[in-house]
């Protein structure tokens, strides 16, 4: 049981690094190999920790929100609004913590500074983590070094690198954008475009 709660905690630990850390199937990986885990318990355990890791950072992330102006918290809960207003947009939101190959610590660290109810983000991403760990650590049985050395060329990779800066920067950007102004352009646009399509009355 011990060996189980160690693969727990670094699980855990791994993903409260909002950037930068290893991706946890191959956490999972090295752990089962090294302590000679079961993965049928491995993977369910190693799901939860993830989940309540990356929960952990989101919630965490909203203490950010301190720092931040008036305007600029008013601007981040009129993008929430208008990001979960729609079931379409919920269901995509919801997705890409699903399915979503994106770095997941930058995904919750977004949602945590835009107040995002947490709960079905996380139901998603568990549901996924279970899929994919599952199909990892599965494959680790016949090929366990040629994915570990995948996961530490991903890390190493330029593209891997650019895209862990890219998610940093859209994080940037989305304090930074003045959404008041973005959206309420956008709203004036579509008020336009519907008042010119409509039919002209009698003269």
């Amino acid at each position: 049981m011990g060996a189980y709660l160690a693969a727990v905690a670094i699980v855990f630990g791994v993903n409260l690094l909002p950037a930068f850390g290893p991706p946890t199937w191959s956490v999972l990986i090295l752990l089962q190999g090294s302590l000679e885990l079961d993965p049928v318990l491995l993977v369910p355990l190693g799901a939860l920790a993830a989940t309540s890791g990356r929960t952990l950072l989101a919630l965490g992330s909203r203490r950010f929100r301190g720092r931040l102006s008036a305007q600029r918290l008013q601007g981040l809960d009129a993008l929430r609004a208008e990001l979960t207003g729609s079931p379409r947009r919920s269901s995509a939101g919801l997705a890409l913590f699903l399915i979503s190959p994106l770095p997941s610590a930058q995904l919750f660290v977004g949602a945590g500074v835009l107040r995002v109810p947490l709960a079905p983000l996380a139901a998603a991403f568990l549901v996924g983590r279970l899929v994919s760990y599952s199909i990892y650590v599965g494959a680790a049985t016949v090929a366990t070094r040629d994915l570990l050395e995948i996961s530490v060329d991903t890390l190493r990779s330029p593209l891997g690198i650019a895209l862990q800066l890219l998610m940093l920067a859209a994080l940037v950007a989305l304090v930074r954008i003045d959404w008041l102004r973005v959206l309420r352009r956008d709203y004036v646009r579509g008020t336009a475009a519907s008042t010119d399509s409509s039919p002209a009355g009698d003269e």
